[in-house]
């Protein structure tokens, strides 16, 4: 097939990009180079090297409707990636992520349904995000979706989530696809409208959909000096230069790590696999790790002492745990990820102590 990767020069697409081409498809990829990825010259940056003269490239902005229907030609499939992201990030800056994220989306989607230049298939990037807190088991109600947390019980250092008329705690479960959907953050609310969009308006206009929730990816090659790439690159960044890492809450917040080279096999099942049209997976391991364990574990791997510190600081926004149930990926595309966490954890650490450590600025995040 000929695939278009909105964004495709980022850290998912640039990796995917090569493993399409391994299979013998045409990439073509736009993408408008954001700095803040990229890096100052991000026309040398080290993702789009990796792709360059590999792909059809072209430097432009998915907001761009010339761009965008130029992209278009000629292609079967989109892989649309292109977004701004970040959660933290997105609280202050509403706008650009609701034009990029949503913009983009609907821009896309206009296109097809007025003037389709033969694709067939859109594959969704989505995210976690979306479910806000995750699914939580009640001794007493059963299964539960809390709200989010209140700033009270934050300042109190009350950082688990609460029901009421629940008096037990509650116990985080996997999160299924059929869960509650409430994001936290404007990332989640411009992710879910992105799903909403393409999950209508596609299937109106023959044009299959898929949207792949992602968990927290993490691998070689994902951007270290960037604050909002996930605390994987920032905490890692922080202990090689023998910066304290600043741990919010109490360190017991858990999230689902999922390897590159997983998700990256993943989306081409959603790509290429019959049974995935018109239809929402998530991606991710189903298995929760504690941001405690985290840097522990990157100080191990890398060999550096960790100076952390379990602050009690917090963002009105963050989730406590969210981790994924991938029982339907698993059945209908058969997928199941091949790196656990240990080994995945290995080889980013191996590559960070190969490429040297870039000052972010950062000091730290729970999210």
């Amino acid at each position: 097939m000929n695939i278009l990767l909105t964004g495709g020069s980022g850290f998912i697409g640039s990796r995917l990009a090569l493993k399409l081409l391994q299979r013998g498809h045409k990439v073509r990829v736009l993408d408008k180079l954001t700095p803040q990825i990229h890096g100052s010259k991000p026309e040398g940056s080290p993702l789009l090297m990796s792709i360059l003269g590999k792909v059809d490239f072209i430097h432009g902005d998915v907001t761009n409707e010339a761009a965008l229907r130029k992209a278009l030609e000629g292609q079967h499939a989109v892989v649309h990636l292109a977004a701004e992201t970040g959660t933290g990030q997105s609280m202050y800056q509403i706008d650009l992520y609701s034009r990029v994220n949503i913009g983009g989306t609907s821009l896309l989607l206009d296109i097809l349904a007025n003037d389709n230049p033969g694709i067939r298939r859109v594959v969704l990037a989505s995210s976690r995000s979306v479910y806000g807190e995750g699914k939580y088991h009640s001794a007493d109600l059963g299964t539960v979706y809390p709200e989010h947390r209140l700033l009270v019980d934050m300042q109190a250092g009350n950082f688990e989530v609460r029901y009421p008329g629940c008096k037990a705690p509650l116990k985080p479960q996997a999160t299924d696809e059929e869960s509650r959907i409430h994001p936290a953050s404007v990332y989640g609310i411009t992710k879910q409208c992105q799903e909403q969009l393409a999950m209508t308006v596609c299937p109106s206009i023959g044009v299959e959909a898929v949207a792949l929730r992602y968990q927290n990816v993490f691998g070689p090659g994902q951007t270290l000096s960037n604050p909002y790439t996930g605390i994987l690159s920032i905490f890692a960044n922080l202990i090689m230069q023998g910066k304290p890492v600043n741990i919010f809450e109490d360190g017991l917040e858990s999230r689902d790590f999922v390897y590159i080279d997983d998700v990256v096999d993943a989306t081409i099942l959603g790509i290429e696999h019959e049974d995935a049209a018109n239809t929402i997976f998530n991606v991710g391991t189903g298995i929760p790790i504690d941001v405690l364990s985290v840097v522990k574990t990157l100080s191990e791997k890398l060999g550096r002492p960790s100076h952390y510190r379990i602050t009690g600081d917090f963002r009105l926004g963050d989730i406590r745990h969210n981790f994924a149930d991938i029982t339907r990926i698993n059945r209908l595309l058969g997928f199941k990820p091949q790196f656990d966490f240990e080994t995945g954890i290995t080889h980013f650490c191996d590559w960070v102590r190969a490429s040297g450590v870039q000052d972010s600025g950062y000091q730290g995040s729970s999210n």
